[in-house]
């Protein structure tokens, strides 16, 4: 997925470098006729690292350089000089990425810190040189080890999104409305659906200079667990999240129905989304009389009797406090 410089998905082809060739040398100087062997060994060959850096938000750089190739090890010199080493390259990610081999698709590692560094591809080992060779019953050993080839792989590297909280409803459920009321961060808003074509993060302050963070998921629809609408690789995101927080309008033609929906597609993308803690708000809440509130309460009551709902309005600022009040006291499991 991408939009702008928001890249989230990319695979990537690595080759760590050769070890360098041991050298085949004998020792020659004047007046010393038979020195002997005294080829060094060759350098390693790069690896290919793979490491996090907390100032990074996007996979962007890798769109346009797919290939990461290290550098070779040097070969050995005579009077046992080793050859140098490869130079190590460095792939920086941003924190939360996944790293997963292309072919199998199995899961490698996971950057979850800051300067965490995995080594991908290994760089291959020097070849010994000839003196190592050297034995009584053979003195000049002509020969020497070539170096060990490096490691060629594909990777695909995944980009989750780490926040505290993700917005999970309908595509113009009013998330990007939301997120820009109660953070300073400045979604694309309008009045069409799938507005929003990537994850927006936004730092919610909270008392005592405490905060968090929440993140605006693009849109669900029915069937995105198939790839419908915009698919799921959205979903990634939002299995980084400690609480997701459903919005759901209230003008919507049944309220309950639609979460079931969204808890549907999460189920069936992965069953242990449902083990995170859920908050319901119901937006555009300004459109409702007071009568009309108090009837889909009564609704909203006998279903969500363990799941905490209220009724919010970003637009009119209504229920802000309150949700803010509900999301800290999930994320931190104690009375407020």
């Amino acid at each position: 997925m991408k939009e702008g410089n928001f890249i989230d998905y990319v695979k990537l082809h690595v080759s760590s470098g050769n070890g360098g060739k041991g050298s085949m040398h004998l020792h020659r100087e004047k007046y010393i006729t038979k020195g002997g062997p005294d080829g060094g060994d060759g350098g390693r060959g790069g690896h290919v690292i793979i490491r996090g850096n907390e100032n990074l938000w996007t996979l962007y750089e890798f769109n346009f350089k797919r290939h990461i190739k290290a550098e070779h090890g040097g070969n050995g010199g005579k009077q046992r000089s080793t050859g140098a080493d490869g130079e190590d390259v460095y792939i920086d990610v941003p924190l939360g990425t996944v790293i997963r081999d292309t072919d199998t698709q199995a899961i490698i590692d996971e950057i979850t810190e800051n300067n965490q560094e995995i080594i991908i591809a290994r760089g291959g080992k020097g070849g010994r040189g000839n003196w190592h060779f050297k034995s009584s019953t053979n003195q000049t050993p002509r020969y020497a080890q070539p170096g060990i080839p490096g490691e060629e792989r594909d990777i695909t590297l995944e980009l989750k999104v780490l926040a505290d909280v993700g917005l999970v409803g309908f595509p113009n459920a009013g998330k990007s409305t939301l997120l820009s009321v109660i953070t300073a961060a400045k979604p694309k808003i309008a009045d069409y659906e799938f507005t929003t074509l990537k994850p927006n993060l936004g730092i919610v302050k909270y008392r005592d200079y405490q905060s968090f963070v929440m993140a605006d998921i693009p849109g669900i629809i029915e069937g995105a667990a198939e790839g419908k609408g915009l698919g799921y690789r959205f979903l990634r995101h939002i299995e980084r999240n400690s609480t997701l927080l459903f919005l759901i309008p209230c003008d919507a033609d049944d309220v309950i129905k639609q979460y079931e929906i969204l808890l549907d597609e999460l189920r069936r993308y992965n069953p242990e989304l449902l083990d995170k803690d859920r908050v319901v708000a119901i937006s555009k809440s300004d459109m409702l009389d007071q009568e009309l509130q108090r009837e889909q309460q009564e609704e909203l009551d006998a279903y969500f009797n363990k799941i905490p709902y209220l009724f919010i309005s970003a637009v009119a600022q209504q229920g802000i406090a309150q949700l803010k009040d509900v999301l800290w006291e999930n994320l931190n499991k104690k009375p407020i």
